[in-house]
């Protein structure tokens, strides 16, 4: 059954994504219900190899991974983000669609097919910055590249910087070092 995304609450899309297998993905963005496959072990390789080096440049800062937010883009949403870069203990207290406002990056590793991809590369970045989130990282496995999103303006933002799988990637503040992405490679 086809749901004009319109016709569905949010109290019922959250009762689908609680209802869904642990095989799926289930979020809301930008008004579209999307279901993508759960990680694979190299999606989280991925996030660990970003999670260790911020740990260690900012021992203030975690990455929760798999975290729920509510992304108030245009239209009401809920992002299920691979990684929310927050100060320890953010979340402590929140409901599992958290508060994004003290997040301060947003991690995406591509999975699933070319078309799951396309998501993270366009709907989420666009959500993520109407949502005024400071940074958006994108781990493209398709391509073999990281993006780095910041500084969101009238829900675009206003800077990007891509390298390949291998070299590294400055960080934008409030980080202020490179990822090193070679173990991406």
């Amino acid at each position: 059954m086809t749901v004009a995304p319109d016709e569905v609450t949010l109290e019922e899309f959250e009762a689908l994504a609680e209802a869904a297998p642990e095989s799926l993905q289930v979020e809301l963005i930008n008004g579209r219900i999307l279901v993508t496959p759960a990680p694979d072990g190299d999606h989280s390789e991925a996030s660990r190899t970003v999670a260790r080096q911020i740990i260690s440049e900012r021992a203030d800062l975690w990455l929760y991974e798999e975290r729920g937010l509510a992304v108030p883009a245009y239209r009401a949403g809920r992002a299920r983000v691979d990684g929310a870069v927050a100060p320890h203990g953010y979340f402590r207290g929140q409901p599992s669609w958290s508060d994004p406002e003290g997040v301060l990056m947003v991690v995406e590793v591509t999975s699933g097919t070319e078309g799951d991809a396309e998501v993270d590369r366009i709907e989420k970045r666009d959500a993520y910055a109407q949502a005024a989130m400071p940074v958006y990282l994108l781990i493209d496995r398709h391509r073999g590249e990281v993006t780095v999103f910041w500084e969101p303006v009238g829900g675009r933002y206003v800077h990007e910087s891509r390298v390949a799988f291998g070299a590294k990637l400055p960080l934008p503040d409030p980080f202020g070092f490179d990822l090193d992405t070679s173990e991406l490679a």
